[in-house]
């Protein structure tokens, strides 16, 4: 049962053209910068944080796609055949002494970013990875923090943050709900 819209289409806005200004002072610019997706919402947050990065800077980032399907320690089984669904991943550069900030919606236990670190080093050695999230609700189960926070909302265990985007959604928002 959804209890609130934390974030609206104009507040997602404005937390991810902060996060592109963060990203690009924190790096000196946009040399060596790659921003990486997990998939799925993660994936749409990294273009939208490349077409601000290219309004602010005039130069265009690489952005990748990671699925981290095969990483997850709570594996889950999604097809009929009882295998994982993988959809697979494209970093279209090489990301070896690169600066990689992964993209994700939303920063809970950790777990997933922790998947889409090893998942990253399967592709190459980045010279330093940063995160970047839409939502940090806490609650973390390993020592990750965000880099780049657009939002923190704390959250009681019981509570579920659900991130809509247009391009998945058809709607842009932020809701908490009780699960």
């Amino acid at each position: 049962m959804q209890k609130a819209i934390v974030l609206d289409e104009q507040a997602i806005r404005r937390a991810l053209t902060r996060i592109a200004h963060e990203i690009i002072e924190r790096n000196k610019g946009i040399e060596d910068v790659v921003l990486v997706g997990i998939r799925t919402r993660g994936i749409f947050l990294a273009r939208r944080l490349a077409e601000k990065i290219n309004q602010i800077e005039g130069k265009n980032v690489p952005v990748g796609e990671l699925d981290i399907t095969l990483y997850r320690d709570d594996l889950s089984i999604k097809t009929k055949d009882k295998e994982p669904e993988v959809l697979g991943s494209d970093i279209p550069v090489d990301i070896h002494n690169k600066t990689v900030v992964l993209v994700d919606d939303v920063l809970y236990t950790g777990r997933t970013v922790r998947a889409g670190m090893d998942a990253l080093i399967d592709f190459g050695r980045p010279g330093l990875i940063q995160l970047a999230v839409l939502v940090d609700r806490g609650h973390r189960e390993l020592p990750i923090r965000a880099d780049y926070v657009g939002k923190n909302i704390p959250t009681a265990k019981t509570e579920m943050i659900v991130v809509d985007l247009e391009e998945v959604d058809h709607i842009d928002q932020v809701t908490i709900h009780d699960t």
